[in-house]
């Protein structure tokens, strides 16, 4: 199925296939976890998904801080893949140490250390899209590495939502099904990992004879200044790429907080949220085709204006099936909005320093995902009405249109 892709663009793909399984647990099982820890310890839904909209803000508040450091870093000559190497590992033992933690406060503390190391992975990760293949190639290897995570990320999920389930019905010990969800996940993102570890080459560095971390840091101020006064396409896309990015991943990381919040059946919501992955799969790639003949800003534009329509859309979402109905919405643009802002960000970056570009696009991607997470859980906590607060996302997307477009004329 990867015939028309070279080993090492196959390997990047399937880093994508093994992160994924992750991101599924994250907008799935580790939240309902954490209800059931929350609701043992007496504590309300209300303020059970105000403090999970916190502990997902701390997260990406430490990535963008962390993010444009390891970007840049990483930038040195052989300094990319032991880092990359690292993060991989601490997140993968935090991931099986979430089916371990006996309460609600320690299981959040372990979830930012595992979501961090994640995210951080992830920002090298993105970095090497410059190394692994041609910037002519970028749109269509890039979407292929979303569409393949969608659809491989539900084997292991499907396995995990299998012991779940088990558990939940008494036929399998609860806490012994959910340890061995989390480490059949963990054992999987480290897995399918391999071929990316061991056949990654950096081809694009910076020399640096001494003081790497130290000229690393003054890099990062250089490029910052750079952009803003020079790079006005670059600036403009980050401000925009700031906003519209918040409200995505905001949705996707607190769409089961959001459904068990409104009281809906976790089973029903793990089984839409499967279906979702497919339907993700099947419009990453149609997005990725669609790239050959459409200039990504087009693309991006649609799918920006599709995700404002889910979030007005949630104002009248009460049921099951309406959740249903959202859900298929945001699989259609979720793996073409992310791909195609990683692909379009790389071709018009310098590839010798992709990794510290690739650390700012974290700062106003995933390390600036605060934004909608943090608007969500203090407007929750106001109103005490889930569907107002996811609502109120949709300013986001309409500041990202504006800033994408203003990018897109110069």
């Amino acid at each position: 199925m990867f015939k028309k892709f070279k080993s090492l663009e196959r390997a990047w793909i399937y880093y994508d296939i093994g992160n994924s399984a992750f991101t599924m647990m994250d907008s799935t099982i580790i939240p309902i976890w954490f209800n059931l820890l929350a609701t043992e310890a007496g504590i309300s839904n209300s303020d059970y998904l105000a403090y999970w909209s916190y502990a997902t803000s701390v997260a990406t508040i430490l990535v963008a801080f962390i993010g444009p450091i390891f970007g840049a870093i990483s930038d040195n000559k052989n300094f990319k893949k032991p880092m990359f190497i690292t993060v991989l590992l601490i997140g993968v033992v935090g991931c099986a140490l979430l089916g371990i933690v006996p309460n609600w406060l320690l299981y959040l503390v372990t979830y930012v250390t595992a979501k961090v190391c994640y995210q951080a992975s992830l920002v090298l990760y993105d970095s090497m899209l410059t190394d692994v293949t041609t910037p002519e190639r970028m749109d269509i290897v890039s979407s292929q590495g979303y569409a393949w995570g969608y659809i491989g990320s539900c084997i292991p999920f499907l396995a995990a939502m299998v012991l779940y389930y088990l558990g939940m019905t008494g036929k399998m010990n609860f806490h012994l099904a959910i340890l061995l969800a989390f480490i059949i996940i963990a054992l999987w993102w480290l897995g399918v990992s391999v071929p990316l570890v061991k056949n990654y080459k950096q081809f694009y560095y910076v020399e640096s004879t001494s003081g790497k971390i130290k000229s690393s840091f003054q890099r990062i101020g250089k490029t910052l200044t750079h952009i803003a006064k020079n790079e006005k396409k670059i600036f403009f896309f980050l401000i925009g790429f700031f906003f519209y990015i918040d409200g995505v991943y905001t949705i996707i990381d607190e769409a089961v907080a959001i459904g068990t919040s409104l009281g809906l059946d976790q089973i029903g919501l793990l089984i839409i949220l499967l279906l979702t992955q497919v339907v993700a799969f099947v419009f990453a790639t149609i997005f990725g085709k669609l790239s050959e003949k459409y200039n990504s800003v087009s693309l991006i534009t649609v799918c920006i204006g599709g995700y404002a329509f889910v979030a007005i859309y949630a104002l009248f979402m009460h049921t099951l099936w309406q959740f249903g109905i959202m859900a298929f919405i945001v699989g259609m643009f979720q793996g073409a909005i992310q791909a195609l802002s990683r692909s379009y960000y790389a071709q018009i970056i310098p590839g010798e320093t992709s990794g510290e570009y690739f650390g700012l696009y974290d700062i106003c991607g995933k390390g600036a995902a605060f934004m909608g997470t943090t608007l969500v859980g203090i407007t929750v906590s106001i109103t005490d009405n889930v569907n107002i607060a996811v609502a109120t996302l949709a300013v986001l997307f309409i500041f990202g249109f504006f800033f994408l477009k203003k990018s897109a004329q110069l």
